[in-house]
């Protein structure tokens, strides 16, 4: 009998796994840890974008936490697309009840196609209750710019965003660059210090998913031991190998290949 670390996905499903729930899983397992899903939401999307969302209601998703947590308790929780305030109220509410650790929170706002996720009132429940939870958060620079209201168009636009984000909701940010053009290069501020994580831009247009990977992969180390710094860099070489696969599925932008460093003979 072995113990093995553990991490919790409160996420939205993607039907072709690029995003979402599955992505998450994935990646998770693909980091060494056990990954278990808590599901605020059935989509209908794949990968030229998103045709339609069905909540889980309140009680269900409070329900399957409580499943989660009496049972198999998580070593560290990602939270990915969460659309409106009743949701984002009972997943605060749950993981303050069950004192969970290591949140990694993506503020998944609108879809890489163009689809709002996040209903424009519960962003305001999102800054207030759950925000303020999380040990990191990792916004992209469209997620950046609705959260402090301001352009960022530079280098030093992102150093000042992830700073008013860390300093109103006490929280360490992840503020990532893919959005801007010609760069892949993250900001990392933490309680310490603020640090450039410099990435490859790499040269494939199948990048569905990306958020919820790097945030995945953070998550799984952090639950592993690592310090945030570290599990940080780890993600960010992880994504990058993923995306160096070059999968190629799907007639919009494509998912990665999560499991581009998986060996085993039962995948021959």
């Amino acid at each position: 009998m072995r113990k093995k670390p553990t991490a919790l996905t409160i996420a939205g499903s993607d039907p072709t796994a690029g995003a979402g729930i599955q992505a998450d899983i994935k990646t998770m397992t693909a980091n060494g840890v056990y990954a278990m899903s808590a599901v605020t939401a059935l989509t209908a999307q794949n990968t030229t974008g998103v045709s339609a969302i069905m909540e889980a209601t309140p009680d269900f998703l409070a329900k399957e936490l409580d499943c989660i947590f009496t049972d198999i308790f998580p070593d560290a929780v990602k939270i990915g697309m969460v659309s409106s305030a009743p949701l984002i109220e009972v997943i605060a509410e749950r993981l303050k009840k069950y004192g969970a650790k290591h949140i990694v929170l993506d503020p998944v706002m609108v879809s890489s196609s163009g689809t709002a996720l996040l209903e424009a009132q519960a962003l305001t429940t999102l800054c207030s209750r759950l925000i303020p939870l999380a040990q990191l958060i990792t916004p992209n620079i469209p997620e950046a710019e609705l959260l402090t209201k301001k352009r960022i168009r530079t280098p030093d636009d992102m150093e000042r965003a992830a700073l008013e984000i860390s300093q109103k909701y006490s929280v360490s940010v992840l503020l990532k660059g893919g959005h801007s053009i010609g760069r892949a290069n993250d900001f990392l501020l933490t309680e310490s210090s603020g640090t450039w994580i410099h990435g490859k831009r790499i040269n494939n247009p199948n990048t569905h998913g990306t958020g919820c990977t790097l945030s995945s992969a953070v998550a799984a180390n952090l639950a592993k031991g690592y310090s945030l710094h570290d599990s940080v860099h780890r993600a960010k070489e992880y994504i990058t190998g993923a995306l160096s696969a070059m999968l190629d599925l799907g007639k919009g932008s494509g998912p990665m290949d999560h499991a581009f460093d998986v060996k085993s003979k039962f995948m021959e």
